[in-house]
C-alpha cells in the first residue's frame, strides 16, 4: 500500500457509523474523533440530552453528529433505529457497541456476600453488556449482510482477560462479549461476506464516571487501596487517558485493518501482560 493510500484509510468522509454508549467518557471521545475524521455519527442513546451535551463540546465534527433515541436491549426497537439511521443518511458503514456498565447490587462487598447477590442484579448486568452488544449487532449486522460490507467494533474490558475481585457479573459479561466478538467475526465472514469485520478493544483502567471514586478518593484524588493495586500491576504506572483509545479505534474501524477480524485488542498499559513478578 502506498503511503498516500494508507493515510487515506483514516479519512472517514462519507461513512456513517452508529455508536452506542456515545455519551460515556470513553465512547464520546471515539464518536467525536471519528466525526472530526469525516464520519457521520449516529449516536444511539436513551438520554438525548446527554448526547446533545457531547455534541456541544465537540469541534468541527459536531455538524456530522446526530442523536437517535433507542433501546439497545430491544431487537424490535434496534431494528427500527437501524432503519431510521439508514434512511436518514442513505447508508450505514459501521457500528461501535460501546454501551455497558455494572450495578452495585451485582458486586460483593462486606455487606453482601456472593451467595446473596440478587439474580435480577446479575441479569441486569448480563443483559446490559452482552445483550446490549448482541442486539445492535443483529440489527445493524443485517444491513451489513445485505450490502456485503461493514465494520463492527465491540468494547469489552480488561475484566474479560483478568477477572477482578468483587465484580463477578461484570467480568463474566465482558468475557462473554469477547467470545461473542470472535464468534460473530467468523459467522459474518463465512455466511455473508469477507468484507464484514468484527473486532473488539479491551480498555485497561481509565477513570470513568463508573469507577472514578472506587479507584481514587473523592476528597483528595489520592489512590484508594484498589486503585493502588491496579497501578502497581500496570507496567506503565498510571491510568489511561480516553484519547489513548483512539489509535486502536481508528485502526480497527478503517481499511488499514482490512485483514483483521475476530481479534480483541488490549489497550491497557501492559496490565494484561504483567504477572506481578
Amino acid at each position: 500500500m502506498k503511503k498516500s493510500d494508507f493515510l487515506k484509510s483514516y479519512d472517514f468522509t462519507g461513512m456513517t457509523i452508529a455508536v452506542t454508549g456515545a455519551t460515556g467518557v470513553l465512547c464520546s471521545e471515539m464518536a467525536i474523533t471519528l466525526a472530526d475524521c469525516g464520519a457521520t455519527i449516529a449516536m444511539i442513546t436513551r438520554n438525548a440530552a446527554s448526547a446533545e451535551a457531547v455534541i456541544a463540546r465537540s469541534g468541527d465534527g459536531a455538524r456530522r453528529m446526530k442523536v437517535f433515541v433507542g433501546d439497545i436491549m430491544s431487537l424490535e426497537g434496534m431494528n427500527k433505529t437501524a432503519a431510521e439511521i439508514a434512511a436518514a443518511f442513505g447508508r450505514v458503514d459501521g457500528l461501535i457497541n460501546g454501551a455497558g456498565g455494572n450495578n452495585p447490587k451485582a458486586t460483593t462487598n462486606p455487606e453482601q456476600k456472593f451467595f446473596d447477590i440478587p439474580t435480577e442484579a446479575i441479569k441486569y448486568v448480563s443483559d446490559l453488556n452482552l445483550l446490549g452488544t448482541v442486539v445492535p449487532s443483529q440489527a445493524f449486522g443485517k444491513i451489513f449482510a445485505a450490502q456485503k460490507k461493514g465494520v463492527i467494533l465491540n468494547v469489552t474490558s480488561m475484566n474479560a482477560f483478568r477477572p477482578l475481585t468483587r465484580i463477578a457479573a461484570y467480568s463474566a459479561a465482558k468475557a462473554a462479549v469477547s467470545n461473542f466478538t470472535m464468534w460473530l467475526a467468523v459467522h459474518m465472514a463465512q455466511e455473508y461476506s469477507t468484507e464484514i469485520r468484527v473486532n473488539a478493544i479491551s480498555p485497561g483502567f481509565f477513570l470513568t464516571e463508573q469507577n472514578r471514586f472506587l479507584l481514587t478518593e473523592k476528597e483528595t484524588g489520592a489512590l484508594t487501596a484498589r486503585g493502588k493495586k491496579i497501578i502497581d500491576h500496570t507496567p506503565m504506572g498510571r491510568f489511561g487517558e480516553p484519547n489513548e483509545l483512539l489509535g486502536a479505534t481508528l485502526w480497527l474501524m478503517s481499511p488499514a485493518a482490512k485483514f483483521v477480524t475476530g481479534t480483541v485488542v488490549a489497550v491497557d498499559g501492559g496490565f494484561s501482560a504483567y504477572s506481578g513478578v
